[in-house]
């Protein structure tokens, strides 16, 4: 008999487990730990995403720092003279045929050719007419000249940077009172060695720089001697 009382028992508590109340219970609860999960998963997101654009930021943020100081640093460099440099003012720019009778040697400008010499990143290992290149510094570009007390290592060092270098010639010459000479419109530096830290700022200061007669202008499309 109690038997037969605790099978009916058990057999109502299945019932009532299998009822239609108690299976929506449970779609609920399943519905609801599915929610909290997502919700989970969707917060970790939202933190790595965070992290990331963070990351991200502070890279252009530096790097922003790090373009504003360099482009700061340049205009500083430009700005600052260059010891050493030799200058001249208020030179002519009349275009002649004939040649001219320059006052210094390179000449730095004065009445030239009216065609340039071709000036962006070229290297000529014979010497170039006085008249084109001065007409090619009128266009912004910085002449590298060289005579023979110039070491074979510092004609290389500097042929390897007007190569890289735009709006800079280089070619030899012989009536020059130092091993290596850089000219600029009105502006000459004479170095021993292509070594000197000069160099460089001589060249940041005056390729296309603010004594630039006609900035801007070509330096291909001229002759090549």
């Amino acid at each position: 008999m109690a038997s037969s009382k605790a099978k009916a028992n058990n057999s109502g508590s299945k019932g009532r487990n299998n009822s239609p109340k108690a299976r929506e219970a449970a779609r609920r609860a399943r519905v609801e730990e599915i929610r909290k999960a997502e919700q989970a998963r969707e917060r970790r997101m939202r933190m790595l995403t965070l992290g990331v654009t963070g990351v991200i930021l502070a890279g252009l943020v530096g790097g922003g720092w790090f373009l504003i100081d360099s482009a700061q640093e340049k205009e500083e460099a430009k700005a600052a003279p260059v010891d050493g440099v030799k200058s001249w003012s208020k030179l002519t720019q009349n275009h002649v045929s004939e040649p001219v009778d320059y006052k210094m040697s390179p000449p730095v400008g004065g009445d030239h050719n009216q065609v340039w010499v071709n000036c962006d990143k070229q290297v000529y290992t014979k010497a170039v007419p006085n008249e084109n290149a001065v007409h090619a510094l009128e266009h912004g570009a910085v002449w590298i000249t060289y005579n023979d007390k110039a070491a074979k290592a510092d004609v290389e060092s500097l042929t390897g940077l007007v190569n890289k270098t735009t709006y800079t010639f280089m070619s030899p010459y012989e009536d020059q009172s130092s091993p290596i000479v850089l000219s600029a419109w009105e502006h000459q530096l004479k170095v021993d060695k292509a070594s000197d830290p000069r160099v460089r700022k001589f060249i940041d200061k005056y390729v296309q720089g603010e004594q630039t007669p006609e900035p801007g202008a070509a330096c291909s499309g001229g002759m090549t001697p």
